[in-house]
Protein backbone atom coordinates (compact mmCIF):
# COMPACT_ATOMS: atom_id res chain seq x y z
CA UNK A 1 0.00 0.00 0.00
CA UNK A 2 1.01 3.58 -0.73
CA UNK A 3 2.32 6.15 2.14
CA UNK A 4 -0.54 8.11 3.27
CA UNK A 5 0.65 11.52 3.20
CA UNK A 6 -0.33 14.63 5.43
CA UNK A 7 -0.69 18.21 5.04
CA UNK A 8 -0.31 20.58 7.75
CA UNK A 9 -2.40 24.06 8.14
CA UNK A 10 -4.14 23.99 4.94
CA UNK A 11 -5.78 27.32 4.70
CA UNK A 12 -9.44 27.65 3.41
CA UNK A 13 -10.85 31.37 3.18
CA UNK A 14 -14.03 31.76 4.76
CA UNK A 15 -16.46 34.11 2.73
CA UNK A 16 -15.89 37.00 4.74
CA UNK A 17 -11.97 36.65 4.42
CA UNK A 18 -11.07 34.57 7.41
CA UNK A 19 -8.53 31.83 6.89
CA UNK A 20 -9.41 28.88 8.72
CA UNK A 21 -6.72 25.56 8.85
CA UNK A 22 -6.81 22.24 8.52
CA UNK A 23 -4.76 19.15 8.49
CA UNK A 24 -5.17 17.08 5.30
CA UNK A 25 -4.83 13.01 5.29
CA UNK A 26 -4.67 11.37 1.68
CA UNK A 27 -4.49 7.78 1.10
CA UNK A 28 -1.77 6.78 -1.49
CA UNK A 29 -2.23 6.79 -5.00
CA UNK A 30 -4.17 9.15 -7.02
CA UNK A 31 -7.81 9.25 -5.89
CA UNK A 32 -10.34 10.30 -6.35
CA UNK A 33 -11.43 9.84 -2.33
CA UNK A 34 -14.64 10.30 -0.79
CA UNK A 35 -14.11 12.96 2.21
CA UNK A 36 -14.53 13.09 6.11
CA UNK A 37 -14.65 16.14 7.91
CA UNK A 38 -13.95 17.39 11.30
CA UNK A 39 -14.20 20.81 12.78
CA UNK A 40 -13.36 21.20 16.39
CA UNK A 41 -12.42 24.02 18.68
CA UNK A 42 -10.06 21.67 20.48
CA UNK A 43 -7.42 21.51 18.50
CA UNK A 44 -7.32 19.47 15.37
CA UNK A 45 -3.64 17.41 16.16
CA UNK A 46 -5.85 16.73 19.88
CA UNK A 47 -5.31 13.15 21.34
CA UNK A 48 -9.36 13.05 21.72
CA UNK A 49 -8.85 13.15 17.63
CA UNK A 50 -7.30 9.42 17.40
CA UNK A 51 -10.27 8.17 19.71
CA UNK A 52 -13.07 9.60 18.05
CA UNK A 53 -11.46 9.53 14.53
CA UNK A 54 -8.62 7.62 13.58
CA UNK A 55 -7.36 9.67 10.71
CA UNK A 56 -4.64 7.27 9.41
CA UNK A 57 -7.45 3.95 10.08
CA UNK A 58 -9.71 6.00 7.96
CA UNK A 59 -7.14 7.15 4.95
CA UNK A 60 -6.43 3.18 4.54
CA UNK A 61 -10.14 2.55 4.32
CA UNK A 62 -9.53 4.81 1.14
CA UNK A 63 -11.64 8.09 2.86
CA UNK A 64 -9.63 11.28 2.51
CA UNK A 65 -10.01 13.01 6.33
CA UNK A 66 -10.19 16.82 6.75
CA UNK A 67 -9.23 17.91 10.22
CA UNK A 68 -10.29 21.87 10.71
CA UNK A 69 -9.85 24.10 13.73
CA UNK A 70 -12.91 26.03 14.16
CA UNK A 71 -12.62 29.89 14.17
CA UNK A 72 -11.19 31.78 16.51
CA UNK A 73 -9.31 28.47 17.44
CA UNK A 74 -5.91 27.42 17.65
CA UNK A 75 -4.17 27.18 14.15
CA UNK A 76 -7.36 29.20 12.70
CA UNK A 77 -8.20 33.18 11.93
CA UNK A 78 -10.77 35.18 13.68
CA UNK A 79 -12.23 35.96 17.17
CA UNK A 80 -13.57 32.52 18.79
CA UNK A 81 -17.56 33.02 19.68
CA UNK A 82 -18.93 29.71 20.76
CA UNK A 83 -21.93 28.68 18.19
CA UNK A 84 -22.08 32.03 16.13
CA UNK A 85 -20.13 30.83 12.98
CA UNK A 86 -20.74 27.33 12.56
CA UNK A 87 -23.21 26.95 10.27
CA UNK A 88 -21.89 29.30 7.49
CA UNK A 89 -17.91 28.17 8.50
CA UNK A 90 -19.23 24.89 7.88
CA UNK A 91 -21.37 25.48 4.41
CA UNK A 92 -17.98 27.17 3.25
CA UNK A 93 -15.45 24.16 4.83
CA UNK A 94 -17.58 21.45 3.13
CA UNK A 95 -17.51 22.85 -0.80
CA UNK A 96 -13.91 23.95 0.27
CA UNK A 97 -12.94 20.12 0.78
CA UNK A 98 -14.99 18.97 -1.58
CA UNK A 99 -12.65 20.24 -4.58
CA UNK A 100 -9.15 19.60 -2.82
CA UNK A 101 -6.58 17.99 -5.38
CA UNK A 102 -8.20 14.53 -4.82
CA UNK A 103 -11.25 14.47 -3.60
CA UNK A 104 -13.86 12.63 -5.40
CA UNK A 105 -17.12 15.78 -4.36
CA UNK A 106 -18.62 14.16 -2.21
CA UNK A 107 -18.33 14.82 1.74
CA UNK A 108 -19.45 13.59 5.10
CA UNK A 109 -18.85 14.91 8.85
CA UNK A 110 -17.65 12.80 11.86
CA UNK A 111 -17.08 13.96 15.21
CA UNK A 112 -18.55 14.24 19.09
CA UNK A 113 -20.42 16.93 21.05
CA UNK A 114 -19.50 20.29 19.85
CA UNK A 115 -18.08 19.20 16.62
CA UNK A 116 -20.93 16.75 16.66
CA UNK A 117 -22.66 20.04 16.24
CA UNK A 118 -20.86 21.78 13.62
CA UNK A 119 -21.98 18.85 11.55
CA UNK A 120 -25.54 19.69 12.02
CA UNK A 121 -25.33 23.21 11.57
CA UNK A 122 -23.35 22.77 8.20
CA UNK A 123 -25.83 20.26 7.37
CA UNK A 124 -28.58 22.85 7.74
CA UNK A 125 -26.65 25.24 5.67
CA UNK A 126 -27.30 22.75 3.03
CA UNK A 127 -24.04 22.65 1.09
CA UNK A 128 -24.75 20.15 -1.76
CA UNK A 129 -21.05 18.02 -1.74
CA UNK A 130 -22.26 17.21 1.89
CA UNK A 131 -23.96 13.72 1.95
CA UNK A 132 -24.24 12.21 5.28
CA UNK A 133 -23.45 12.89 8.85
CA UNK A 134 -22.16 11.00 11.68
CA UNK A 135 -22.77 13.33 14.96
CA UNK A 136 -21.91 11.81 18.75
CA UNK A 137 -23.12 12.21 21.76
CA UNK A 138 -24.54 15.92 20.54
CA UNK A 139 -27.55 17.86 21.79
CA UNK A 140 -30.90 18.76 20.34
CA UNK A 141 -31.87 20.91 22.34
CA UNK A 142 -29.65 23.89 23.93
CA UNK A 143 -32.18 24.01 26.66
CA UNK A 144 -32.23 19.95 27.08
CA UNK A 145 -29.10 19.33 28.64
CA UNK A 146 -26.04 22.01 27.26
CA UNK A 147 -27.46 25.51 28.85
CA UNK A 148 -29.97 24.30 31.03
CA UNK A 149 -32.27 21.40 32.08
CA UNK A 150 -35.95 21.89 33.33
CA UNK A 151 -35.41 25.53 33.92
CA UNK A 152 -31.81 25.27 35.91
CA UNK A 153 -28.40 25.84 34.71
CA UNK A 154 -26.32 23.23 33.66
CA UNK A 155 -23.53 24.90 36.02
CA UNK A 156 -21.35 21.46 35.89
CA UNK A 157 -20.09 22.14 32.27
CA UNK A 158 -20.72 25.64 31.91
CA UNK A 159 -18.35 26.61 34.07
CA UNK A 160 -14.84 24.32 33.16
CA UNK A 161 -15.75 24.09 29.84
CA UNK A 162 -15.78 27.80 29.38
CA UNK A 163 -12.55 28.60 31.39
CA UNK A 164 -10.89 25.55 29.54
CA UNK A 165 -11.38 27.45 26.07
CA UNK A 166 -10.41 30.33 27.44
CA UNK A 167 -6.90 29.11 27.89
CA UNK A 168 -6.44 29.15 23.70
CA UNK A 169 -8.58 32.79 24.23
CA UNK A 170 -5.63 34.52 26.54
CA UNK A 171 -2.94 33.36 24.63
CA UNK A 172 -4.52 35.29 21.49
CA UNK A 173 -5.17 38.36 23.59
CA UNK A 174 -1.65 38.24 25.42
CA UNK A 175 0.10 37.27 22.50
CA UNK A 176 2.41 40.14 22.16
CA UNK A 177 2.85 40.53 25.95
CA UNK A 178 4.40 37.45 28.00
CA UNK A 179 3.75 38.74 31.36
CA UNK A 180 0.50 39.81 31.06
CA UNK A 181 -0.66 35.91 29.67
CA UNK A 182 1.55 34.29 32.31
CA UNK A 183 -0.32 35.96 35.05
CA UNK A 184 -3.72 35.43 33.30
CA UNK A 185 -3.09 32.42 32.78
CA UNK A 186 -2.80 31.57 36.15
CA UNK A 187 -5.46 33.01 37.71
CA UNK A 188 -7.57 30.89 34.83
CA UNK A 189 -5.77 27.89 36.13
CA UNK A 190 -6.65 28.56 39.78
CA UNK A 191 -10.22 29.21 38.98
CA UNK A 192 -10.03 26.25 36.99
CA UNK A 193 -8.54 23.99 39.62
CA UNK A 194 -10.35 25.72 42.67
CA UNK A 195 -14.24 24.86 40.81
CA UNK A 196 -15.19 21.55 43.52
CA UNK A 197 -13.49 23.51 46.56
CA UNK A 198 -15.97 26.86 46.18
CA UNK A 199 -15.53 28.00 42.56
CA UNK A 200 -18.88 26.51 41.93
CA UNK A 201 -20.03 27.97 44.36
CA UNK A 202 -19.63 31.67 43.13
CA UNK A 203 -22.88 33.83 42.91
CA UNK A 204 -24.66 34.47 40.80
CA UNK A 205 -24.54 31.11 38.65
CA UNK A 206 -26.63 32.83 36.27
CA UNK A 207 -23.35 35.77 35.45
CA UNK A 208 -20.87 32.98 36.61
CA UNK A 209 -18.15 35.58 38.57
CA UNK A 210 -15.33 34.12 37.46
CA UNK A 211 -16.23 34.58 33.30
CA UNK A 212 -16.67 37.71 34.15
CA UNK A 213 -13.18 38.14 35.69
CA UNK A 214 -11.35 36.73 32.78
CA UNK A 215 -13.45 38.36 30.44
CA UNK A 216 -14.26 35.05 28.42
CA UNK A 217 -16.75 34.29 25.56
CA UNK A 218 -19.01 31.77 27.67
CA UNK A 219 -21.03 28.43 26.81
CA UNK A 220 -23.93 30.46 26.31
CA UNK A 221 -26.98 30.82 28.88
CA UNK A 222 -26.90 34.14 29.91
CA UNK A 223 -26.41 35.66 26.27
CA UNK A 224 -28.99 33.19 25.00
CA UNK A 225 -31.87 34.52 27.21
CA UNK A 226 -30.46 38.26 25.94
CA UNK A 227 -30.57 37.10 22.36
CA UNK A 228 -32.82 34.45 21.51
CA UNK A 229 -32.05 34.79 17.92
CA UNK A 230 -28.59 33.96 18.58
CA UNK A 231 -29.07 30.83 20.58
CA UNK A 232 -30.79 29.37 17.29
CA UNK A 233 -27.17 29.09 15.67
CA UNK A 234 -26.86 25.70 17.53
CA UNK A 235 -30.00 24.50 18.26
CA UNK A 236 -31.17 21.41 15.74
CA UNK A 237 -34.59 20.80 17.64
CA UNK A 238 -36.96 21.94 15.43
CA UNK A 239 -35.23 21.82 12.06
CA UNK A 240 -34.65 18.56 11.44
CA UNK A 241 -36.75 18.30 8.25
CA UNK A 242 -34.43 20.66 6.64
CA UNK A 243 -31.84 17.92 7.12
CA UNK A 244 -32.28 15.53 3.78
CA UNK A 245 -29.12 13.36 4.70
CA UNK A 246 -28.51 9.86 6.69
CA UNK A 247 -27.64 10.32 9.73
CA UNK A 248 -25.26 7.92 11.99
CA UNK A 249 -25.96 8.77 15.51
CA UNK A 250 -23.87 7.49 19.18
CA UNK A 251 -24.92 8.21 22.59
CA UNK A 252 -24.31 7.00 25.86
CA UNK A 253 -26.64 6.41 28.94
CA UNK A 254 -24.61 8.19 31.00
CA UNK A 255 -23.73 11.34 28.69
CA UNK A 256 -25.17 14.82 29.38
CA UNK A 257 -26.63 14.65 26.18
CA UNK A 258 -27.69 11.55 25.81
CA UNK A 259 -31.78 12.57 25.61
CA UNK A 260 -30.47 14.70 22.60
CA UNK A 261 -29.03 12.10 20.27
CA UNK A 262 -32.23 9.76 20.88
CA UNK A 263 -34.35 13.07 19.74
CA UNK A 264 -32.50 13.94 16.86
CA UNK A 265 -32.39 10.30 15.97
CA UNK A 266 -36.35 9.97 16.33
CA UNK A 267 -36.70 13.74 14.86
CA UNK A 268 -34.53 12.59 11.76
CA UNK A 269 -36.85 9.08 11.39
CA UNK A 270 -39.94 11.08 11.33
CA UNK A 271 -38.83 13.03 8.39
CA UNK A 272 -38.49 9.85 6.66
CA UNK A 273 -34.65 9.99 6.50
CA UNK A 274 -32.12 7.04 6.81
CA UNK A 275 -30.90 7.00 10.16
CA UNK A 276 -28.48 4.65 12.33
CA UNK A 277 -28.38 4.77 16.39
CA UNK A 278 -26.53 3.24 18.76
CA UNK A 279 -26.33 3.67 22.39
CA UNK A 280 -24.20 2.36 25.23
CA UNK A 281 -23.54 2.30 28.63
CA UNK A 282 -20.92 5.20 28.35
CA UNK A 283 -20.45 8.84 29.46
CA UNK A 284 -19.80 11.90 27.62
CA UNK A 285 -15.63 11.83 27.87
CA UNK A 286 -15.66 7.61 27.72
CA UNK A 287 -16.40 4.74 25.56
CA UNK A 288 -14.89 2.22 27.42
CA UNK A 289 -17.07 -0.76 29.13
CA UNK A 290 -16.50 0.54 33.21
CA UNK A 291 -18.13 3.48 33.90
CA UNK A 292 -18.40 5.11 37.53
CA UNK A 293 -18.91 2.01 39.71
CA UNK A 294 -19.92 -0.65 37.33
CA UNK A 295 -18.19 -2.99 35.08
CA UNK A 296 -20.49 -3.97 32.16
CA UNK A 297 -18.27 -6.27 30.44
CA UNK A 298 -16.07 -6.15 27.70
CA UNK A 299 -18.52 -6.34 24.94
CA UNK A 300 -19.68 -2.55 26.11
CA UNK A 301 -16.48 -1.17 25.23
CA UNK A 302 -16.95 0.52 21.98
CA UNK A 303 -13.51 -1.38 20.44
CA UNK A 304 -15.47 -4.20 21.06
CA UNK A 305 -19.08 -4.01 20.84
CA UNK A 306 -20.27 -7.10 21.36
CA UNK A 307 -17.86 -9.14 18.47
CA UNK A 308 -19.49 -6.33 15.97
CA UNK A 309 -15.41 -4.29 15.94
CA UNK A 310 -14.51 -1.19 16.52
CA UNK A 311 -17.39 1.36 16.37
CA UNK A 312 -15.30 3.48 14.40
CA UNK A 313 -15.02 0.40 11.85
CA UNK A 314 -18.96 0.52 11.59
CA UNK A 315 -19.02 3.89 11.21
CA UNK A 316 -16.56 3.24 7.70
CA UNK A 317 -18.39 0.99 6.97
CA UNK A 318 -21.77 2.85 6.89
CA UNK A 319 -19.69 5.60 5.01
CA UNK A 320 -19.04 3.50 2.66
CA UNK A 321 -22.15 3.30 1.36
CA UNK A 322 -23.15 6.86 2.17
CA UNK A 323 -20.33 8.63 0.43
CA UNK A 324 -18.21 5.85 -0.60
CA UNK A 325 -18.47 2.88 -3.27
CA UNK A 326 -20.61 0.85 -0.72
CA UNK A 327 -23.91 -0.26 -1.40
CA UNK A 328 -26.06 2.42 -1.15
CA UNK A 329 -28.27 3.14 2.28
CA UNK A 330 -32.06 2.80 2.20
CA UNK A 331 -33.87 6.01 2.47
CA UNK A 332 -36.33 5.33 4.85
CA UNK A 333 -34.70 2.66 6.85
CA UNK A 334 -33.25 2.92 10.44
CA UNK A 335 -30.98 0.58 12.94
CA UNK A 336 -31.02 1.30 16.13
CA UNK A 337 -28.06 -0.86 18.54
CA UNK A 338 -28.74 0.00 21.98
CA UNK A 339 -27.32 -1.55 25.34
CA UNK A 340 -29.68 -2.89 27.82
CA UNK A 341 -27.89 -2.59 31.25
CA UNK A 342 -28.46 -5.05 33.88
CA UNK A 343 -27.85 -8.01 31.85
CA UNK A 344 -24.83 -6.17 30.01
CA UNK A 345 -26.24 -7.42 26.51
CA UNK A 346 -26.23 -5.39 23.06
CA UNK A 347 -29.40 -5.60 21.45
CA UNK A 348 -30.96 -4.80 17.40
CA UNK A 349 -34.54 -3.01 17.60
CA UNK A 350 -35.63 -1.44 14.40
CA UNK A 351 -37.40 1.26 15.91
CA UNK A 352 -37.34 3.78 19.18
CA UNK A 353 -38.92 4.58 21.07
CA UNK A 354 -40.09 0.95 21.68
CA UNK A 355 -43.60 0.09 20.44
CA UNK A 356 -43.61 -2.60 22.94
CA UNK A 357 -42.78 -0.74 26.06
CA UNK A 358 -45.72 0.19 28.26
CA UNK A 359 -45.88 2.86 30.84
CA UNK A 360 -46.42 1.44 34.45
CA UNK A 361 -46.81 3.56 37.25
CA UNK A 362 -45.03 3.03 40.39
CA UNK A 363 -46.64 5.46 43.60
CA UNK A 364 -44.54 7.04 45.83
CA UNK A 365 -46.47 5.79 49.15
CA UNK A 366 -46.24 6.27 53.19
CA UNK A 367 -42.94 4.84 55.13
CA UNK A 368 -40.80 4.88 52.14
CA UNK A 369 -42.80 2.28 50.00
CA UNK A 370 -42.90 2.17 45.86
CA UNK A 371 -46.14 0.23 44.32
CA UNK A 372 -47.55 -0.29 41.49
CA UNK A 373 -51.17 0.16 43.68
CA UNK A 374 -51.65 4.05 44.03
CA UNK A 375 -52.98 5.07 47.44
CA UNK A 376 -56.68 4.19 48.41
CA UNK A 377 -56.33 6.43 51.88
CA UNK A 378 -55.32 9.36 53.00
CA UNK A 379 -51.70 9.26 54.03
CA UNK A 380 -49.52 12.17 55.13
CA UNK A 381 -47.15 13.91 53.16
CA UNK A 382 -43.78 13.54 53.45
CA UNK A 383 -41.36 16.89 54.40
CA UNK A 384 -37.95 18.05 54.51
CA UNK A 385 -35.99 21.30 54.25
CA UNK A 386 -34.18 22.64 51.40
CA UNK A 387 -31.16 24.83 52.28
CA UNK A 388 -29.42 25.98 49.12
CA UNK A 389 -26.50 26.90 51.29
CA UNK A 390 -25.89 23.01 52.23
CA UNK A 391 -27.18 21.05 48.60
CA UNK A 392 -27.23 17.66 47.91
CA UNK A 393 -23.69 16.78 46.39
CA UNK A 394 -23.70 15.59 42.57
CA UNK A 395 -23.09 11.67 42.73
CA UNK A 396 -23.29 9.90 39.44
CA UNK A 397 -25.36 10.26 36.63
CA UNK A 398 -25.16 11.60 32.80
CA UNK A 399 -22.50 14.62 33.72
CA UNK A 400 -19.52 16.24 32.55
CA UNK A 401 -18.60 18.47 35.33
CA UNK A 402 -14.98 19.06 36.85
CA UNK A 403 -12.79 15.70 37.36
CA UNK A 404 -13.55 15.36 41.12
CA UNK A 405 -17.14 14.51 39.81
CA UNK A 406 -17.39 11.19 38.18
CA UNK A 407 -20.24 10.42 35.76
CA UNK A 408 -22.03 7.23 35.55
CA UNK A 409 -24.04 4.95 38.21
CA UNK A 410 -22.53 5.37 41.57
CA UNK A 411 -22.68 4.25 45.22
CA UNK A 412 -25.91 6.81 46.61
CA UNK A 413 -25.29 6.12 50.75
CA UNK A 414 -23.82 9.40 51.39
CA UNK A 415 -26.85 10.95 49.34
CA UNK A 416 -29.30 8.58 50.86
CA UNK A 417 -28.55 9.48 54.07
CA UNK A 418 -29.31 12.86 54.02
CA UNK A 419 -32.12 14.59 55.98
CA UNK A 420 -33.40 16.58 52.49
CA UNK A 421 -33.68 13.27 50.58
CA UNK A 422 -36.68 11.08 50.51
CA UNK A 423 -36.33 7.58 49.08
CA UNK A 424 -39.41 5.42 48.15
CA UNK A 425 -38.24 1.72 47.76
CA UNK A 426 -40.46 -1.41 46.36
CA UNK A 427 -40.34 -4.86 47.44
CA UNK A 428 -37.19 -7.20 46.25
CA UNK A 429 -38.73 -8.21 42.54
CA UNK A 430 -39.92 -11.64 42.15
CA UNK A 431 -38.88 -11.68 38.29
CA UNK A 432 -36.60 -9.33 35.56
CA UNK A 433 -38.09 -6.33 34.93
CA UNK A 434 -36.93 -4.32 31.88
CA UNK A 435 -37.16 -0.39 31.77
CA UNK A 436 -36.29 0.83 28.01
CA UNK A 437 -37.62 4.49 27.24
CA UNK A 438 -38.41 7.58 28.92
CA UNK A 439 -38.82 8.33 32.04
CA UNK A 440 -40.52 10.81 33.60
CA UNK A 441 -41.70 11.60 37.38
CA UNK A 442 -44.93 13.15 38.83
CA UNK A 443 -45.10 14.90 41.62
CA UNK A 444 -47.53 16.55 43.50
CA UNK A 445 -45.46 18.83 45.75
CA UNK A 446 -45.51 22.19 47.72
CA UNK A 447 -42.78 24.79 48.75
CA UNK A 448 -43.56 28.02 51.16
CA UNK A 449 -41.20 29.94 48.63
CA UNK A 450 -41.78 31.72 45.85
CA UNK A 451 -39.65 29.00 43.75
CA UNK A 452 -37.87 25.79 43.95
CA UNK A 453 -36.31 23.08 41.87
CA UNK A 454 -37.86 19.08 42.51
CA UNK A 455 -35.06 16.27 41.31
CA UNK A 456 -36.28 12.47 40.79
CA UNK A 457 -33.58 10.18 40.39
CA UNK A 458 -34.28 6.64 39.86
CA UNK A 459 -32.02 4.03 41.50
CA UNK A 460 -31.70 0.04 41.00
CA UNK A 461 -30.85 -1.25 44.75
CA UNK A 462 -29.13 -4.49 44.72
CA UNK A 463 -28.69 -7.49 46.84
CA UNK A 464 -26.27 -6.55 49.04
CA UNK A 465 -28.70 -3.16 49.53
CA UNK A 466 -25.96 -1.21 47.65
CA UNK A 467 -28.35 1.88 45.74
CA UNK A 468 -26.69 2.94 42.17
CA UNK A 469 -28.33 5.56 40.28
CA UNK A 470 -30.05 4.81 36.74
CA UNK A 471 -31.33 8.27 35.74
CA UNK A 472 -32.37 11.99 36.65
CA UNK A 473 -34.11 14.99 36.17
CA UNK A 474 -34.61 18.44 37.82
CA UNK A 475 -37.57 20.98 37.27
CA UNK A 476 -37.74 24.48 38.06
CA UNK A 477 -41.00 26.04 39.72
CA UNK A 478 -42.39 29.08 40.34
CA UNK A 479 -45.08 28.79 42.81
CA UNK A 480 -48.33 30.46 42.06
CA UNK A 481 -49.03 30.29 45.83
CA UNK A 482 -46.50 28.92 48.57
CA UNK A 483 -47.38 26.67 50.15
CA UNK A 484 -50.54 25.18 47.64
CA UNK A 485 -49.70 21.42 46.10
CA UNK A 486 -48.98 21.70 42.70
CA UNK A 487 -48.52 18.96 40.24
CA UNK A 488 -45.04 18.66 38.99
CA UNK A 489 -43.50 16.38 36.38
CA UNK A 490 -40.13 15.67 36.03
CA UNK A 491 -38.46 14.87 32.99
CA UNK A 492 -35.38 12.26 34.24
CA UNK A 493 -34.79 11.08 30.11
CA UNK A 494 -34.13 7.51 28.68
CA UNK A 495 -32.39 4.35 29.57
CA UNK A 496 -32.20 0.85 28.76
CA UNK A 497 -32.07 -1.51 32.25
CA UNK A 498 -33.34 -4.67 33.74
CA UNK A 499 -33.85 -4.75 37.20
CA UNK A 500 -32.69 -7.97 38.27
CA UNK A 501 -34.68 -10.72 40.30
CA UNK A 502 -34.09 -9.64 43.62
CA UNK A 503 -32.94 -6.51 43.30
CA UNK A 504 -35.26 -3.27 44.34
CA UNK A 505 -36.32 0.00 41.92
CA UNK A 506 -35.94 3.13 44.03
CA UNK A 507 -37.01 6.87 43.44
CA UNK A 508 -35.15 9.22 45.27
CA UNK A 509 -37.09 13.21 45.34
CA UNK A 510 -35.18 16.39 46.80
CA UNK A 511 -34.51 19.65 45.89
CA UNK A 512 -30.95 19.72 44.55
CA UNK A 513 -27.96 17.88 42.67
CA UNK A 514 -25.15 20.52 43.30
CA UNK A 515 -22.77 21.67 41.23
CA UNK A 516 -24.31 19.56 38.10
CA UNK A 517 -27.52 22.03 38.51
CA UNK A 518 -27.47 25.34 40.37
CA UNK A 519 -28.91 25.51 43.37
CA UNK A 520 -32.28 27.54 43.71
CA UNK A 521 -31.93 30.17 45.82
CA UNK A 522 -35.30 29.63 46.89
CA UNK A 523 -36.17 33.70 46.22
CA UNK A 524 -37.53 34.25 42.79
CA UNK A 525 -34.72 36.32 41.77
CA UNK A 526 -33.68 35.84 38.55
CA UNK A 527 -31.02 33.96 38.24
CA UNK A 528 -28.38 36.52 36.43
CA UNK A 529 -28.48 38.14 39.50
CA UNK A 530 -29.50 36.17 42.15
CA UNK A 531 -26.85 36.62 45.58
CA UNK A 532 -29.53 36.24 48.51
CA UNK A 533 -30.65 32.57 49.68
CA UNK A 534 -33.48 31.53 52.15
CA UNK A 535 -34.35 27.87 53.41
CA UNK A 536 -37.62 26.31 52.29
CA UNK A 537 -39.76 24.12 53.42
CA UNK A 538 -40.77 21.14 51.13
CA UNK A 539 -43.80 18.77 51.03
CA UNK A 540 -44.48 15.72 48.36
CA UNK A 541 -47.76 14.15 48.45
CA UNK A 542 -48.68 10.83 47.67
CA UNK A 543 -52.69 10.54 48.64
CA UNK A 544 -55.62 9.40 46.74
CA UNK A 545 -56.67 12.70 45.04
CA UNK A 546 -52.74 13.80 44.61
CA UNK A 547 -50.93 10.49 43.81
CA UNK A 548 -46.76 11.44 42.89
CA UNK A 549 -44.90 8.26 41.00
CA UNK A 550 -42.83 6.77 38.74
CA UNK A 551 -43.86 6.38 35.19
CA UNK A 552 -41.39 3.52 33.82
CA UNK A 553 -41.42 2.25 30.14
CA UNK A 554 -41.73 -1.81 31.10
CA UNK A 555 -40.89 -4.38 28.22
CA UNK A 556 -42.83 -7.05 28.58
CA UNK A 557 -40.46 -10.13 28.61
CA UNK A 558 -40.71 -12.12 25.19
Amino acid sequence: MAEIQIEFDVPAEMRDGTVLRADVYRPGGTGPWPVLLSRLPYGKQTPMIGVLLDPLAAARRGFMVVVQDTRGRFASEGEWEPWTYEESDGYDTVRWAAALPGASGSVGMIGASYFGNTQWMAALSKPPELKAIAPMVTWSDPDDGLWTRGGAIELGITAPWTLMMGADALMRRHSTDPAALVGSLGKLVQDLDGLADGGYGELPAGRFPAFVRHDLPELGYERSRREPEWARSCTVAGRHDEVDLPTFQVGGWYDIFAQGTLDNFTAMRRAGRSATLVMGPWSHASQQHVVGDVNFGFAANSAFMGMRGRLHDLQLDWYQGTIGDGEALEPDTGKVLLFVMGVNQWREETEWPLSRAVDTHFHLRADGCLTPEPPSTAEEPDEFTYDPMNPVPTTGGALLLSDEFRPGPLDQTAVEGREDVLAFTTEPLAEDVEVTGRVRAVLFAATDGPSTDWVARLCDVDENGVSRNVSDGIVRVRAATPGEAAEHVVDLWSTSIVFRTGHRIRVQVTSSNFPRWDRNLNTGEPEENATTARVARQQVFHDSTRPSRIVLPVVPPA
